[in-house]
């Protein structure tokens, strides 16, 4: 396998306004690229993601030609708190293999789930709260619109989920049927002029004899308020299965609860060489009703030292001083 190229490539996480909160009024969501971005669907969404996939591979060594059709989906919820959701993420698979390896070959047929994880993710931190409430520079359009330095502090979310794994599965390391962990770590820079940076660390099935590591760096544009272009690159690690995988494509606004998204995936290496083409919708219901502010601590401290201030001003205003007046 080529891992010359581990973080060259930047990742996506579509999203066609600034996510400095949660929720969005424009559905805001992880496709479709491969990354999960920092920032939850919003307390009372419900969002709906999911893609059709379509292509080729060709194994060298096996001497192996497939067909490959996949069914990608995700279905999120937040609910309790604005960091929060919980999801059900996962990708069924269906090859027709042709084995060459034979004067005369034959042909057979791969059916399964690839994955089946149900999990939660937490925003650890938000930087981009705290900049939103001291506001705009009033007095220059050029300090709002240019690159700031603190933009290059992420926000970041944990992932914390369990894979289903199936007997006699083809497409997952394990024999028998299993429960296993699986962690991510994520970061999502939001820089002006529509363009976000998100990272994703990965540690998969640690607890089976086929652990899994790996990272997807995503960098999205998006070009105007509808429309957006990504590019993706993914590393894989494991004795089960190891791949360098690059993505690219174009999602459109349809609605502000609408989106649809066109994709291709293509591998590096040629055990087995991959290219596949993808169609992919996502929908939310939006029953989210008030907004929740996710301010720092240490704004929540200035405020009441604001107030305390205040308060001892007046008090002050009030005494007499020492004539009696």
């Amino acid at each position: 396998m080529h891992t010359k190229l581990p973080f060259l490539f930047f990742l996506c996480f579509i999203s066609f306004s600034s996510v400095s909160a949660q929720y969005t009024e424009m559905i805001n969501t992880n496709r479709p690229g491969g990354s999960q971005g920092a920032f939850s669907v919003g307390t009372n969404v419900l969002q709906f993601e999911s893609g059709v996939s379509y292509g080729k591979e060709k194994h060298e060594l096996l001497k192996t030609e497939t067909s490959g059709l996949s069914i990608d989906y995700a279905i999120r919820y937040g609910f309790w708190k604005e960091r929060l959701e919980v999801s059900v993420m996962g990708e069924f698979q269906s090859n027709s293999v042709t084995d060459n390896r034979s004067t005369n070959s034959y042909e057979y047929k791969s059916t399964n789930f690839k994955s089946n994880t149900v999990g939660a993710k937490y925003l650890v931190y938000d930087p981009y709260r705290k900049r939103d409430l001291k506001g705009p520079n009033l007095y220059s359009w050029k300090a709002n619109n240019s690159f700031q330095w603190d933009e290059l502090i992420p926000a970041i979310a944990i992932y914390a989920g369990a894979n289903f794994d199936f007997a006699d599965n083809p497409f997952t390391p394990e024999a028998e049927s299993s429960i296993s962990p699986k962690f991510v770590l994520s970061t999502q820079n939001n820089f002006n002029g529509g363009w976000v940076f998100v990272t994703n660390i990965i540690v998969d099935r640690v607890t089976t004899d086929f652990p899994t590591y790996g990272y997807i760096v995503t960098l999205t544009h998006a070009t105007n308020r509808y429309f957006s272009i990504f590019l993706e690159n993914q590393g894989l690690k494991s004795d089960f299965y190891s791949d360098q995988l690059l993505r690219g494509g174009v999602a459109a606004l349809v609605s502000e609860n609408f989106q649809v998204d066109l994709s291709l995936t293509y591998s590096f290496k040629d055990t087995p060489s991959k290219l596949y083409g993808r169609v992919g919708v996502a929908y939310r219901i939006d029953r989210h009703d008030k907004d929740e502010f996710l301010e720092d601590k240490a704004i929540r401290e200035e405020k009441k030292k604001e107030k305390k201030g205040k308060k001892q001003k007046r008090q002050d205003q009030l005494e007499p001083d020492n004539n009696g007046k």
